[in-house]
């Protein structure tokens, strides 16, 4: 811009010399009519020449005018694009200046989340390895329900197989049985228990009815009678003799049990040996009772 003013004004000055040089030809050229001498015939040729390029150096003035008026307008437009531009570079610095200060932000936010996220996953392979614990501590467990419950399938089906043998009765409600003459069969008449019928109150007679160990047990009472007494036999063959002596109005009591390894159709009774009695009424203080332990 400096550079076109510049020429513009250089274009100026000369265009003033040149408005001087042609007044003074205008002047010469009114001598020259009225001198007519020959030797200033090519003088006024070449005047007559400036006077041309005086003329076409005004045409070229104009039109760099006009060319520095339409610069001048060019660089206006120019300085309002630029100003435009600048408003909208301001505009954009602003913009990216609050987009790198949520980037910022959002980085910031993505680290705290990247240490949650570390810290979840920790937790996570920590829930899973628990998990993972009691899973197989659970498949353990289901092992030994399962060998459990098989086990006791196995039970149950022996349990189911294995005879059920188990009685409770009493001697009478008549209160003295004895003394007699002679030994006698005790026959427990009141029966409360009788699971598998091994037992007859008609004959007295337990009767093991599979080969196994059993328990028998008795208690008997005596009541101002002398010599209380009984015997246990087994098929006919005495195993244990018991007697106890009272002479006065105090009841005596004894209690005797036996585990006993019976085969199938062995039978147990009791007897009350001769001159011996015992007692027994509604109380029930005289019993027998018996079970099988285990199979064989």
């Amino acid at each position: 811009m400096r550079v076109v003013v510049g020429l513009l004004l250089l274009l100026l000055g000369l265009c003033g010399s040149g408005a001087q040089g042609e007044a003074g030809g205008l002047g010469e050229v009114a001598e020259i009519n009225q001198n007519t001498d020959p030797k200033h015939a090519a003088e006024e040729s070449t005047e007559q020449t400036t006077e041309q390029t005086t003329s076409d150096i005004w045409t070229e003035l104009r039109a760099l005018r006009d060319m520095v008026v339409e610069l001048n307008v060019h660089v206006e437009l120019l300085q309002r694009e630029n100003s435009v531009q600048a408003t909208e570079l301001v505009s954009l610095e602003s913009r990216l200046t609050s987009s790198e200060s949520k980037t910022r932000d959002l980085e910031k936010e993505n680290a705290v989340q990247a240490t949650e996220l570390v810290s979840l996953e920790s937790r996570l392979t920590s829930s899973e390895s628990k998990t993972s614990d009691l899973e197989k501590e659970n498949a353990d467990l289901q092992t030994r329900l399962s060998s459990s419950e098989s086990r006791i399938d196995q039970l149950e089906r022996e349990n189911a197989e294995k005879p059920k043998v188990a009685f409770y009765t009493a001697l009478t409600d008549a209160g003295f049985v004895g003394p007699y003459n002679t030994d006698i069969t005790l026959k427990y008449s009141k029966v409360f228990t009788n699971i598998g019928n091994a037992y007859n109150p008609s004959t007295g007679f337990f009767t093991a009815p599979v080969k196994g160990v059993y328990n028998l047990q008795f208690t008997v009472m005596g009541y101002d009678a002398g010599t209380i007494g009984v015997h246990v036999y087994k098929n006919n063959q005495r195993i244990m003799a018991n007697w106890e002596r009272n002479n006065d109005v105090i009841p005596e009591y004894f209690t005797k049990s036996l585990v006993l390894e019976l085969t199938a159709g062995d039978e147990i009774h009791l007897v009350l040996p001769s001159g011996q009695s015992i007692f027994d009424d509604s109380n029930n203080y005289s019993t027998l009772s018996g079970s099988l332990l285990f199979t064989l």
